[in-house]
């Protein structure tokens, strides 16, 4: 058997459980804090393989091995690592509370409603992409993903980062900053885990379920639940096709480009993805804005025209674009080199297809669209009903040929 024990956060490692350990392997302040005993060996986790290896020596032996973690090590930790290699049989956990659990209880927090996110040996972004998105989210760090690096990422965002460090010792610390206020700082390697908060709904409702909140109930919403002007948003048939070819999912990042109502937006948003709205009008700055606060979500607005202001912009996942104009190729071009994924465009001018293809076909998307075109029930006197049909839309849509999935883990386990 391989004993896996959670510790640094406070729970000494029990002597008994090492005695007759033949091999224990940990980090090294772990190692350090545990009373190993004299003639057992030692291995000080770092690359896993070979301490992988080192293990497989002791158990063909029949060696008792005792692995010390962090935390709860079932938990973004070096149990899902062993149980690949040697099976969930052969090993005896014994949890202890894991960082996140610390971190929130030293807040006064609850935390059944906290999404999780690790960026130990993981691509910052998507932790970044949850913390805009969710009010309650922790983030695991690792070496270059710590507060300072999280923290510019997010002096746009109104959140607070509240750092929780050397957990369960003497030198515990736990300092509620400003983004730009955990940017400027150094903060050394005793970090554990950063919350990232919006304080004014860090207290959601009672949950059934724990974990982010499930995805919504419906989508392609009517018009009539958006803030519009004169008809101008893109109706619910087209943002059923558009948000089908977006993909938006949680960690994500979407530009909604010509974003007038922000129904698109909105939509993405409600189902977890980061979303910028990029919005030349002040009206519609602010009609994004109420549309953004009634259901619930947080989007990004940014006043200005593209694709002037989207150079101060992180690359996105997908992109919609919206409207039309003389500029509408230009917008699409610099939409389409910086997308990983996917830029969807709508239009209702014929004339501008050919050009928007040959953007997105230009920036080495593959291509397709079709035309939209419906007719909606209406009633008439007589209790009757005729179908009233809708101005027609082109949609098109290009996807990046072998589009980067998430940033694939990289050997190493959270501590």
């Amino acid at each position: 058997m391989i004993t896996v024990v959670g510790t640094g956060t406070g729970a000494p490692v029990p002597a008994e459980v090492l005695a007759g350990a033949r091999l224990v392997v940990g980090g090294r302040r772990h190692l350090a804090a545990a009373p190993v005993p004299a003639d057992a060996e030692q291995v000080v986790l770092g690359a896993l393989p070979p301490a992988l290896d080192v293990i497989e020596r002791h158990l063909e032996k029949q060696n008792p091995v005792v692995v010390l973690a962090s935390g709860d090590p079932g938990f973004f930790g070096i149990v899902r690592v062993l149980a690949e290699r040697f099976g969930a049989r052969a090993l005896d956990v014994r949890p202890g509370v894991s960082s996140v659990a610390a971190a929130f209880a030293r807040a006064g927090l609850p935390w059944d409603d906290a999404v999780v996110v690790s960026a130990h040996g993981r691509d910052l972004r998507t932790a970044v992409n949850v913390c805009r998105a969710r009010p309650k989210v922790a983030v695991l760090t690792g070496p270059g993903a710590g507060p300072a690096e999280l923290g510019a990422a997010l002096r746009a965002d109104a959140r607070v980062l509240v750092v929780a460090s050397a957990l369960g010792s003497a030198r515990e610390r736990l300092e509620r900053v400003t983004p730009a206020e955990a940017a400027a700082r150094d903060w050394g390697d005793a970090v554990n885990v950063v919350l990232c908060l919006d304080e004014s709904r860090a207290l959601g409702p009672v949950r059934t379920v724990a974990g982010p909140p499930a995805g919504p109930a419906a989508w392609a919403l009517q018009e009539d639940e958006f803030t519009h002007r004169d008809s101008m948003i893109t109706k619910f048939e087209v943002r059923a096709l558009a948000l089908a070819r977006l993909g938006p999912r949680l960690g994500d990042l979407v530009w909604d480009i010509g974003a007038g109502s922000g129904s698109v937006a909105v939509e993405c948003a409600r189902f977890g993805a980061a979303v910028t709205a990029v919005e030349k009008t002040l009206d519609g700055v602010e009609r994004i804005r109420a549309n953004a606060a009634a259901h619930g979500v947080d989007v990004r607005v940014v006043h200005g025209a593209a694709p002037t202001v989207l150079s101060d912009l992180d690359d996105p996942d997908a992109v919609f674009v919206g409207g039309g104009g003389r500029e509408l190729p230009a917008v699409v071009t610099a939409c389409a080199r910086r997308a990983r994924r996917t830029v969807v465009v709508a239009m209702a001018a014929l004339d501008r297809v050919p050009a928007v293809r040959a953007a997105l076909t230009g920036a080495g998307f593959d291509c397709d669209g079709v035309l939209l075109q419906s007719s909606r029930l209406a009633p008439l006197p007589g209790d009757v009903t005729r179908l009233a049909a809708t101005n027609p839309v082109f949609l098109l849509w290009g996807v990046r040929p072998h589009a980067p999935e998430r940033e694939p883990e990289r050997e190493g386990v959270a501590q």
